[in-house]
């Protein structure tokens, strides 16, 4: 190579890259008490699958609702435009999918792709409103626990339907004796299958999982791409697949 193709080259390989060059993002958000490992495998599967993951970390026993809502999802956001993803998508479990749909409902994204919920509380969770009358934890459960429950005052009950292309996956699996007592069934031990609907979602699926582990089962991991990449889940005998309004309520 003599110099003249060396520069040019050199001058090749410091040019930017094009967006349409750039991988998609996906952001993902972790539950309550839960913590960035637990989205990892996920991660490294949507990293396998040519997209670009970038697993939030946040507290979330320590900010409002809305504080979250900015600087996790924000945080998101901000970074996948760093790396100039052409589109932003996400794939939230629980408390998570809630501080989605707050950003989203009061920021514009242009960039904006398909939704993925894990066991989202859609309309708030039954399970919070029974732990906490526990004295106690309302300390524990910081400012997010009371706006996670059903009343009136909580989030979920403040926020309007989707607007956006959301797919939402459930479990049905309980072993919580305490979501027995607190939870109507069918539950994944913690929410509701009826709290995970939200008026406007695009699909809908409820599998054998339980809500602490889901996020890490290869057929949830598997579905949650699936729908990134063609916008529905790819329904099997094994699974309860509904999709569209006429699963709604």
């Amino acid at each position: 190579m003599n110099r003249r193709q060396y520069c040019l080259a050199l001058l090749i390989l410091c040019l930017p890259i094009p967006a349409s060059a750039q991988s998609d993002c996906v952001v993902l958000l972790h539950g309550w008490a839960r913590v960035t490992d637990s989205m990892a495998k996920l991660a490294n599967r949507l990293d396998d699958a040519g997209y670009t993951a970038h697993n939030v970390k946040y507290a979330t026993r320590r900010h409002p609702v809305e504080r979250m809502a900015a600087d996790a999802v924000g945080g998101g956001v901000a970074a996948c435009r760093d790396r100039n993803a052409p589109a932003i998508h996400f794939v939230a479990h629980s408390l998570g999918a809630i501080l989605v749909r707050y950003y989203l409902h009061h920021n514009e994204l242009e960039e904006l792709g398909r939704v993925v919920m894990l066991a989202p509380p859609n309309q708030g969770s039954e399970l919070m409103d029974g732990l906490l009358k526990i004295p106690g934890f309302r300390f524990f459960s910081g400012p997010a626990g009371p706006a996670l429950g059903t009343g009136t005052t909580g989030i979920a009950h403040r926020l309007p339907p989707v607007e956006f292309e959301l797919g939402v996956i459930a479990g049905n699996r309980n072993i919580n004796p305490l979501a027995w007592l607190l939870v109507p069934t069918p539950n994944d031990s913690a929410v509701s299958v009826a709290s995970t609907r939200v008026e406007g979602m695009t699909a809908h699926i409820v599998l054998p999982v339980i809500h602490q582990t889901m996020m890490k089962n290869d057929q949830v991991i598997d579905l949650a791409v699936q729908y990134l990449q063609s916008g529905t889940f790819h329904c099997s005998p094994t699974n309860n697949c509904n999709t569209g309004q006429a699963d709604l309520y």
